[in-house]
């Protein structure tokens, strides 16, 4: 069961407050973007990666591709005002058919065996995406009082790749552009269409690395799997 990425990398992640693309911080002395992209150019799965990149950002990701040896990036798009505008960018240079998965760059820790189930479920249900049952007590607050406490079970806290059909997520993009909406993600712009999306259980490493904080999460993941290789 093949598939197509579509890895959107063009955001400056301000909330990181690196001064840089946080897609080019290092972990254990490679860019976050490498790990990413190592995971799915090792996987026999994956046909071709659309990296979304800046338009002045565009020579150093080659140089990147070049020095990590990364032969599955097909196609170098620029990326839009939007991560939404961008994703639909990547979108363009996919024919009609098949399975695309689109995944955040600042995503490193996927697995191939969480790709492989959402791949397998988008497959026959033509729109699939990865999440996590949510932990944590949800509370409603408003002008900082609790409002109520909501229900925890039916919750869930959801990732990417998310997978869909190319035809169908390439309609949910132009369905909102007609309407001005701006997704959270793009399984909301599926969701607008009123079709079906499966929840694909997926692993709590499967973390984006958004915060400063994020960074030693990222770290401590690196050792957990070096202790359990």
């Amino acid at each position: 069961m093949n598939y197509h990425v579509v890895i959107p990398a063009a955001g400056q992640g301000k909330r990181m407050k690196a001064g840089k693309n946080k897609q080019f911080i290092q972990l254990r002395d490679i860019p976050v973007i490498v790990h990413t992209l190592l995971v799915f150019e090792q996987d026999s799965w994956c046909e071709g990666i659309i990296l979304v990149v800046n338009k002045d950002e565009i020579e150093q990701f080659q140089e990147i591709l070049d020095s990590y040896h990364i032969h599955k990036v097909c196609s170098l798009v620029i990326g839009g005002t939007e991560r939404q505008h961008s994703v639909y960018n990547g979108l363009q240079a996919l024919k009609d058919t098949g399975i695309v998965l689109i995944h955040d760059g600042a995503r490193p820790f996927v697995t191939a065996e969480s790709i492989h189930r959402l791949v397998m479920a988008a497959h026959e249900e033509e729109a699939a995406v990865l999440g996590v049952p949510v932990k944590d007590t949800m509370k409603r607050v408003q002008g900082g009082y609790i409002v109520d406490t909501i229900e925890r079970s039916s919750l869930w806290a959801i990732q990417t790749p998310q997978a869909f059909l190319v035809s169908l997520i390439k309609e949910a993009h132009e369905h909102a552009q007609k309407q001005s909406f701006l997704g959270t993600d793009d399984a909301s712009l599926v969701e607008r269409m009123g079709k079906p999306i499966i929840v694909v259980e997926s692993n709590y490493d499967n973390i984006k690395l958004t915060t400063p904080e994020d960074l030693w999460y990222a770290e401590a993941i690196l050792q957990k799997r070096e202790q359990t290789k």
